[in-house]
This record gives structure tokens, sequence and C-alpha cells, in this order.
């Protein structure tokens, strides 16, 4: 008999049953598909040894005048610009108070208590000191005079920070004034239930009120960004929009927009900023009106008087302006083409495009119906969006359609439906991917995997990797993105996980769909193999992947090894570059094939290998 070819459909299918699936891929980890045949996917490397506090969900990169380049990072601890790998902190402060005799020290614990009513601060929040004199004993200035992170908030008028010393003597007061200066609310890594975007009706929880002011605590705190030249504008999703001035330096932080010079109406609560390339204008999402600052109205947008930080006011003389969409009752997110700016709410899709005077920008209903998974799942590839949805996968390309999706059920039933608001996208361009990070159901809530879709040769494949944020090549010469580590990463840089050190061996593997090898009452026996496979970038000596071909009788039988099962066998067998063909001694009706490595300095493309299976008799 001669050989049989092995020739897949590419991408992984799990719409249908397995068997069904006869001559396609079924599973697979760290693979990608180009030009139709499965490889490992590249390595990573870390950007720099320095780490950021918080879970990172916001990156944003840009260059400035001088050609300095500089990463956006929104944690939901702090806002940092990441800059010749250090990260230096910009978040903004709330509030600047004068304190008198605030510490009360006990003598063999590290716990300091601060009074001041009216502090307003909650767990996690970080507060500086300064002006302090220091207390009895060990607990000196330079122990106080520092940057402290709340770890208690006992009233509020009380709250507790632990020290870098223990204290060896008790004492209260403070023999000089104390100034404390407080960071914007931190906000949380988690979703809480009942607490996140779409849980809720507008207008339920009271907009403005002091109750709402503390409720942007208690949601995952989710950051937008953009750069205004070389100046960087950031909000905190339904919070402040604030201003940091490059020229001021990286010591400096950023500022409210409204407190600028010469502010005239802007917006102080917002659920997204975006500055449009096209016409620089700055756009608020969900903001406040106008003529009702403070409330936040959240489908409201309103834009700046173009070139403008600081002319929001409405008039003749200028381009300012505000418009309010109808269908929906909340923003999600907006996301900029080049021909217009595309604003999900929670039923609706728009388009948003600069008219010019006198209306400046104008809107209209694109599709309705239509879903978002998160306000960070939509993903801009030239004048194409596509995005993940609460069930289903979309693109737009003028007009709105689902991609078909050969692993829909199998991601959205993975997914940890009540962590929908973590999920975010990304474009890996390279190789014409877009990369959706989700958390899943067996994740414990942190984002553990990941699904991607290639809009070129439209193939799907999936895995496990845990990041938070993602952008891609052009300011850098690497896709970068966030670990749960707290650590950035450069990808499909070198074949390695650099997470480590020294690096290991990425952990790959795909795996087929049964192919029948045997009709009736004939079993086949495999008895040897021609493998095909190119190890690409590989720098081991003698690279290798793993070959493992497994047999079994019926379509509904399990895969087992010969210890186990006697019809049904397992044999595993390491390829290498100087193997010219592998041994088996297998007998079945059906077979699999798995091609895996996880060795250092490896990479490998499957081709197309072929099979040596002859019949056999059924005993």
């Amino acid at each position: 008999m001669p050989f049989m070819k092995l020739q897949f459909k590419p991408g992984i299918n799990r719409e249908i049953t397995s068997y069904s699936n006869e001559g396609g891929w079924r599973d697979c980890d760290k693979v990608r598909f180009q030009k139709g045949f499965p490889e490992q996917i590249g390595g990573w490397q870390k950007h720099s040894n320095s780490t950021f506090l918080g879970t990172c969900r916001a990156l944003l990169p840009w260059v400035s005048l001088a050609g300095d380049k500089f990463i956006g990072v929104g944690t939901h601890l702090k806002y940092y610009v990441a800059s010749g790998g250090n990260f230096n902190d910009i978040t903004p402060i709330r509030a600047t108070d004068s304190l008198t005799g605030p510490f009360s020290a006990t003598n063999g614990s590290a716990t300091l208590t601060v009074t001041q009513v009216n502090h307003g601060a909650v767990v996690n929040d970080f507060v500086t000191f300064s002006g302090a004199t220091g207390l009895g004993g060990n607990v000196t200035a330079d122990v106080l005079n520092a940057e402290h992170q709340i770890t208690a908030v006992n009233s509020t008028s009380e709250y507790e920070v632990t020290l870098s010393v223990t204290a060896n003597a008790s004492d209260t007061g403070n023999g000089g004034s104390v100034t404390a200066a407080y960071q914007i609310n931190t906000g949380l890594d988690t979703t809480v239930v009942g607490t996140g975007w779409g849980t809720d009706t507008w207008g339920s929880g009271g907009w403005g009120s002091a109750s709402s002011i503390s409720a942007i605590t208690g949601t995952l705190r989710l950051w937008s960004h953009d750069n205004f030249g070389e100046d960087l504008l950031i909000n905190v999703r339904d919070g402040g929009i604030y201003y940091w001035d490059k020229t001021s330096g990286l010591a400096s932080r950023a500022v409210e927009l409204s407190s600028l010079s010469g502010a005239s109406y802007t917006p102080t609560i917002a659920k997204q900023i975006l500055v449009s390339d096209r016409d620089r204008h700055i756009i608020a999402f969900g903001c406040d009106p106008e003529l009702d600052p403070g409330v936040q109205d959240p489908m409201i947008i309103r834009f700046s008087s173009q070139e403008s930080l600081t002319d929001w006011q409405s008039l003749a003389t200028n381009t300012a302006g505000e418009l309010r969409l109808s269908s929906g009752s909340e923003i999600i997110c907006a996301i900029e083409t080049r021909q217009q700016i595309l604003v999900f709410t929670d039923t609706t899709l728009y388009g948003m495009q600069f008219l010019g005077p006198p209306f400046t920008f104008g809107v209209n209903t694109l599709t309705e119906s239509v879903t978002i998974a998160s306000p960070n799942a939509a993903v801009a590839v030239q004048d194409r969006v596509f995005w993940m949805g609460q069930s289903e996968f979309y693109m737009y390309t003028g007009a709105v359609q689902k991609v078909p999706c050969m692993v829909r059920d199998y991601i959205f039933d993975d997914i940890d439906q009540l962590q929908f608001e973590k999920v975010f996208g990304g474009l890996n361009s390279e190789h014409s991917e877009v990369w959706w990070f989700y958390p899943s159901t067996a994740g414990g809530g942190t984002i553990d995997k990941y699904v991607i879709y290639n809009y070129e040769e439209n193939t799907w494949a999936y895995g496990t990797l845990a990041r938070t944020a993602w952008f891609d090549r052009g300011i850098f010469d690497y896709p970068i993105a966030a670990g749960t580590d707290n650590y950035l990463y450069e990808h499909e840089q070198g074949i390695n996980d650099g997470s480590q050190n020294p690096s290991v061996g990425i952990s790959s593997y795909v795996e087929s769909s049964p192919i029948d090898i045997g009709e009736g009452d004939n079993l086949m026996f495999i008895r040897r193999m021609i493998p095909d496979v190119s190890f690409m970038q590989s720098t081991e000596t003698v690279p290798e992947v793993d070959f493992t071909v497994s047999v079994r009788n019926f379509p509904d039988g399990t895969y087992n090894d010969a210890a186990t099962e006697t019809f049904v066998k397992t044999q595993a067998a390491p390829i290498t570059d100087r193997t010219e063909q592998l041994f088996f001694r297998l007998r079945g009706r059906q077979m699999r094939i798995k091609v895996s490595s996880n060795t250092r300095n490896v990479q490998w493309r499957l081709g197309t290998p072929r099979v040596d299976a002859r019949t056999d008799g059924r005993r």
C-alpha cells in the first residue's frame, strides 16, 4: 500500500464533532497557522527588568518631538510613563491636606495609624507625607516622609499604613505640620458582580452623588489614553480626565484637565477619551454635558475646539460641540479607523465622522442588536475593525458582519462570564493576526487564555498565555504586552519563554482530529511515518519535536496506551532534523497525530508527513 499523505485543513475547528472534522486540526497551544500550516509562535523577552505596581490594563506607545520613546502604562493602582526601561509614576494627586499631630505608632508594630477627618481614602490608595519630624524611637522623619500604601480604613477619619520599620517605641502626634498628598483612588483588579458596566440600568446609582464617586473605586479599573502631540491625556473609566505635560519632566504628575490655564467648560468625568488623528479634536465619550458639569451622561459625546486642550465651550467662533446618542443606555467604547470613529453602545454601533463647520461631527447608525465583550475588545486594522461580542465575533469593513468562527462555542463556553470586562484585543500585524485575551472559567478571574484570528487566511487558533494589555509593533520593534507578573514583554522576540532566567522552551503542540485508516472489519497496521518538519529559526544543535500517533477502533472510543487498553495504543517518538523515518507498531481503524515541543531554542513548522499503513486482521 502506498504512503498516505497527511494533508490537513488549516486552522482549529471545534464547531463540529471530532470525527466529522476528519482531515482537520482539533486542539493546540502556542501555535499559529501560516500559509495553511501550523507552526510554533514566536518567543518573548522582558522589555526591561523593572516592574510596575498593579495589574496593567492599558498600554500606549508614542514618541516625543525629540525622538524619545514612551509607553503609557495604566494599572489598577497607578499610572506610569515608561521610558528607558524605568516606570515613572505620574498618577494624579486628588487632594493635598495639612495635618497636625496625625500619627500613632505602637512599640513592636509596623502599623502607623493616621488621623484625618474626611480623608476620602480607600484600601490600597497611596499617600505621601512631607514635613513630618518623626516620632519616638526609630520612626524617624525619613521613615514618615515617604510614599505609603493604605492597608486599612478604620473610619472616615482614620486609616492605617505599614511602615518600612517596626516601631521600637510607642508614640503619638508629630512635632511639625505634616502635608499629606493623596493620589487618586485606586480601583479593583477584578470585576465585582453588580458593579461592572452593563450590570445596572442607567440612572440607578445617582451619578454625581457621593455614592457614585465611591462606586468608581468598586469597579474594574480601566484606563483610556491618547497622546496630544508629545503630551498625554489619560482618563479613568467613569472618572476624571488628566493631562501630562512632557516638558515638565518624568518626575511630574498628571493634573486635572480642568485645572489648566484657560480651561473652559472642560468635561470632568468620562468613560473614554480619544484624540482624532485626522482633525485634532479631543473627544470625550460618556461624559458630563456642557450645561450640567459633574453629572455624567453615559450617552453624551463632547469634543474640544480643534487643536485645543482647554476650549470646550460650544461657540460659533470655534469647533467645540456636543452630541447625544439615542440608542442604548451607555457608550461602551470608541475606536478610530482611517475614515471614521466607530462608537459602540451596549446595543448599537454608530459611525462618527468629521463634517467640518458648522456641525464639526455627525453620527449615523451602522447596525443595531450588536454586542461587544468589553471596552477593550475592538481592534482596528486600517479601515477594518474586528471585535469580540458576548457570543460572536464581528468585523466592520463598511458593513457589519459576523466572522465565521470555528472555535466559537469552545471559546465562549470557556470564558468566565462574570469577568467579561477584562477581555481585550491586540493586533499582531506581522502575522496578520488579531489576538483576544480572556479569563477562563478555570482561571480564577485572571486572564490566562487567548484566541487568534488570522484575518488574511481566515484561520483560528487558541492557547494559554497570561497577558493583560498589548500593543502592536511600530514605534517599538516588537509587539509589547503586559504580564501578570508585573513585567512588560516583547513578543515575537526570539523563540523562547523569557519570563524565566535563563529562558526556557515554549511548550507548544497541535493535535489532529481522527483520520480513518481502516474500513468495515479491517484494522490497519501503522508501520512507519515519514516526517516533514522545518525547524525555522531554531538554534539548538539537534532540534527535535515529538510526534505522538494514537489509534482507536470506534469514533466514540477513547485513545489510550497499550498498558490500559489492548485495542487502543499510543506510541511517541522524537523527531529531529536528521530523522528520515519513524517506526511504529500500532493497530486500529482511526489515528490521530500530535506534534509537540517544549525544548529550549527550538521553533518548528509542520509540513506534510506521510504514513505507511497496511491492512491487518481483526486479531
